[in-house]
């Protein structure tokens, strides 16, 4: 008899525990997403078709065709290394908190908090840019339709787009996936399909020289920001089919996938087939550009700007519902819609600070590079506590190669590097924002702990929430259960039938 065939003999004599194992992340509605809707969601982060547009103009507005060229191609590996330390936490753990469970469960608390705050500002942050961008290019595509819109009209248009936004999301994970999804495979389509037929050798992009600092500096820091977001997949690990399989996959996909299409994108710049996109991005039909290559680039900017917004608010709803289950935030936000699943309450508290965030930047008519570079130091501060926290995990559970720490290194090295080249040669605005977010993120992580510590020292001991095996999950009998540190029954470990083996 095989040890499957006993399992299933003993499944029908065994009894059912008196407390059922219930995983704390059950809520959000385990195992409902594919996986192509899951790369969607961690695709659409990127913003990749308008990355695709923004890193030419940046490699041509700085004079760095061939240096941009290879940046690009640098940031693309140091990016997946930093997917591979993630993935590591990927396929042992599946939780709704990203990159924040992940580094508690390599270095503690403190650093999780610290974590935690990195990854906030980041994707409402990332959210509001994103947001406020895509308001313009809708605003533009109206403009060369002959509705040009001044003033209270512009804020209207944004809290028309927050409303939509925000009502995809709250109707419900599978419904905002496709969403993401279809808006960003139809901007991917517009901007791919531009370049390649509008874009002629010999076409000259007509830009102005930048002063904010080193072009290979600049396209490095570009590069870097437009491939975050692949561990966007991680916040929703617990709601996905196979998700120690899915998940790791996607994180490992998304850069290499985005990056290809940031390495082509330059390419075209570096080969003068990037001028007619270029031209009709920075000045319209004003260089001679036909109106419905500007409409039509236009429309794909818009969806490619909105879909990250979406995409990034949705994350940021799943951590703020993780830290809320643990205590960490308000117990407010683990409200979740028992028909929709959702955490509408987390999601409409972030749709409303992003709102704020975009109209902000209408009020300002711009967005400073300051901004920019704060959202940037941020998610730098996450990915560096996440490749050491993936050596200091494997290493715990006695699961680390050699591949594993050098990956980590070369990943976390090559982020110190680039920042450290920034302090060195960076504009002062960009070097006083970078120093002031990294101390001020530290900070806060650091105080957020010493509070939690003071006022609320239970709430320390249930940081790491993660998606755990259900009673259903396993054969009757086939496991043992015991209540575990949250005071809940879990799986702690398999029914052995011997004392030799299973």
């Amino acid at each position: 008899m095989t040890a499957l065939a006993d399992a299933v003999a003993r499944s029908f004599s065994a009894g059912e525990p008196e407390r059922p194992a219930i995983s704390p992340l059950r809520a959000l509605g385990r195992r409902q997403l594919s996986g192509a809707e899951l790369l969607g969601q961690s695709v659409a982060t990127t913003a990749p078709a308008a990355s695709m547009v923004v890193l030419p103009v940046t490699m041509l507005s700085h004079e760095t065709l061939l240096p941009g060229l290879i940046t690009i191609v640098v940031a693309t590996v140091v990016t997946t290394l930093i997917a591979y330390c993630v993935a590591q936490f990927a396929r042992r753990l599946a939780a709704s908190g990203g990159l924040y469970t992940f580094v508690f469960q390599g270095l503690g608390t403190r650093a999780a908090l610290t974590c935690g705050v990195g990854m906030l500002v980041k994707y409402l942050g990332s959210a509001a840019l994103t947001m406020y961008f895509g308001g313009q290019s809708a605003i533009a595509v109206a403009a060369q339709l002959g509705l040009h819109l001044h003033g209270w009209p512009v804020g209207a248009v944004y809290l028309v787009i927050a409303a939509a936004i925000g009502g995809a999301l709250i109707r419900g994970v599978r419904f905002a996936a496709v969403v993401i999804l279809a808006v960003e495979a139809c901007s991917l389509t517009f901007i791919a399909g531009l370049m390649l037929l509008s874009g002629t050798p010999g076409e000259v992009p007509i830009t102005s020289p930048s002063p904010d600092g080193p072009g290979v500096l600049l396209v490095a820091l570009s590069a870097m920001f437009a491939l975050a977001g692949f561990e966007s997949a991680t916040f929703f690990a617990p709601e996905t089919r196979r998700p120690l399989v899915t998940v790791p996959r996607t994180v490992l996909l998304t850069p290499v996938l985005c990056g290809s299409l940031f390495i082509f994108a330059a390419w075209a710049a570096w080969s003068g087939r990037a001028g007619v996109l270029v031209n009709a991005y920075l000045h319209g039909t004003a260089t001679g550009v036909s109106p419905l290559v500007v409409i039509l680039l236009d429309a794909g900017l818009t969806c490619s700007w909105l879909a990250s917004a979406m995409a990034s608010s949705n994350a940021a709803s799943r951590l703020v519902y993780s830290m809320s289950l643990e205590g960490v935030l308000p117990r407010m936000f683990t409200q979740v819609s028992r028909h929709l699943r959702t955490p509408h309450v987390a999601l409409a508290a972030i749709v409303l600070v992003v709102t704020g965030g975009v109209l902000a930047f209408a009020a300002l008519d711009g967005v400073p590079n300051e901004a920019k570079m704060v959202v940037r130091t941020a998610l730098s501060a996450a990915y560096l506590l996440v490749a050491l926290a993936s050596v200091r995990f494997l290493r715990r559970i006695h699961e680390i190669r050699p591949q594993d720490a050098y990956f980590a290194l070369a990943g976390g090295s090559a982020i110190v590097a680039m920042f450290g080249a920034l302090l060195v040669f960076g504009a002062p605005g960009s070097v006083l924002a970078f120093a002031v977010t990294a101390v001020a993120v530290v900070t806060a992580g650091l105080l957020w702990h010493r509070y939690l510590r003071d006022a609320h020292p239970r709430s320390l001991t249930t940081i790491g929430v993660f998606d755990s095996p259900e009673s259903a999950d396993v054969l009757p009998g086939a496991g043992v259960f015991a209540v575990n540190a949250r005071g809940t029954i879990a799986l702690v470990g398999a029914q052995r039938t011997d004392a030799s083996g299973p």
